[in-house]
């Protein structure tokens, strides 16, 4: 089979982390008898510098016209970087959003799993992470808080500000079919997660989901307020497979679920739609102190890339034997310097990425 990947590997160790994962897809290719084809598109900071925007209506389309997007990390050492003069809709990041609404993304996936071999840097008692726990966080994209109306002004004299949260029943209808089609891939278990106890909106997500999981009888569901979610997470993180949430809540929640793992320089995500395209990317960001320098960790790019092979091109077998090979070089005791511990071997961004290769 024939894929068209449209690259994008941004700013900082973006550039050095996508190589990485294209190495590791080309020995899939390789092994499993497919062809990647690649097509470099500029974003974020590397695009300013070139036309002046963070994302150009040109490469917008040509992300549209690829079967899926693999995303590095875009912008730069906020406060220090000659982008951040800018206006906030000329940002790196703005491209980021502009992106994510062109390609009609609604849903984030964000998984939090902690691999035994990295449980010393779980900063929970390993009675409580038991060394190891896998869930994901099933969070809406577009909707909610974040997209509401929202307005400050000054009324009698006193400053106030207000912002709306806002969903309909197709909106919540669409992700939580994600969710449960996520879990049919897992352990079949979806906890959704809301507020029903304070807002209509939660109070409408608690309705539409349980009748979306009507159609998925296979699939266990459960019902848990944001809070306790929160607490439940650091309590034990290995009670969740498939947590669903909206917007906002998912904010908190996934980076909370990234912090109990002990190291973000390990979590892939994806941003889907409607369709099979996606954009997947590592849940770090662009890390420019250490760019260019062979010392960036390339496997949150690499769990990526596994998960493009998962849900945008149901090559669940090859996507597996990303995810051991990763496992098997943790085995054998190698780190980049994000992970390193006591008695592990201290390596670099491409040799991480050859002995990846070495086990496919």
């Amino acid at each position: 089979m024939k894929y068209k990947i449209a690259l994008i590997p941004g700013d900082g160790i973006g550039p050095e982390i996508v190589a990485e994962a294209r190495k590791v897809l080309d020995r899939v290719g390789t092994v499993y008898g497919h062809e990647f084809l690649y097509e470099e598109l500029l974003m974020g900071g590397a695009s300013i510098d070139a036309t002046g925007e963070p994302l150009t209506a040109e490469t917008l389309q040509k992300a549209k016209e690829s079967d899926s997007v693999l995303l590095g990390a875009v912008g730069g050492a906020v406060g220090q970087s000659k982008w951040y003069e800018l206006p906030p809709n000329l940002r790196p990041e703005a491209g980021l959003l502009k992106i994510r609404k062109g390609l009609g993304l609604f849903c984030n996936l964000r998984p939090a799993v902690l691999f035994p071999q990295l449980k010393h840097a779980c900063p929970l008692k390993e009675e409580i992470s038991k060394g190891k726990f896998d869930f994901t966080v099933v969070r809406e994209l577009t909707g909610g808080v974040y997209f509401g109306e929202r307005k400050t002004e000054i009324e009698k004299g006193i400053r106030k500000a207000v912002d709306t949260m806002p969903y309909d029943e197709n909106e919540i209808c669409r992700i939580a079919k994600w969710a449960f089609e996520i879990a049919r891939k897992r352990r079949k278990q979806v906890c959704s997660v809301d507020k029903a106890n304070v807002l209509d909106t939660s109070r409408l997500w608690r309705e539409v989901v349980s009748e979306v999981a009507k159609e998925y009888p296979d699939v266990q569901i459960t019902n848990m307020l944001v809070d306790n979610c929160a607490m439940q997470i650091v309590k034990d993180p290995s009670q969740f497979d498939v947590i669903l949430t909206e917007n906002m809540f998912g904010d908190i929640l996934s980076d909370e679920a990234s912090m109990v793992t002990g190291s973000i320089g390990m979590l892939p995500s994806a941003s889907l739609g409607e369709g099979k395209l996606g954009l997947y990317e590592p849940s770090h960001g662009s890390a420019p102190d250490i760019a260019g320098q062979d010392k960036a960790n390339p496997i949150a790019t690499i769990l990526s890339a596994a998960m493009m092979l998962r849900y945008s091109f149901d090559l669940e077998k090859e996507a597996s034997a990303i995810e051991d090979a990763v496992s098997k070089v943790l085995d054998q005791g190698y780190r980049t310097m994000d992970i390193k511990s006591d008695n592990t071997i201290l390596i670099g961004t491409k040799e991480m990425g050859d002995r990846i290769v070495a086990q496919l």
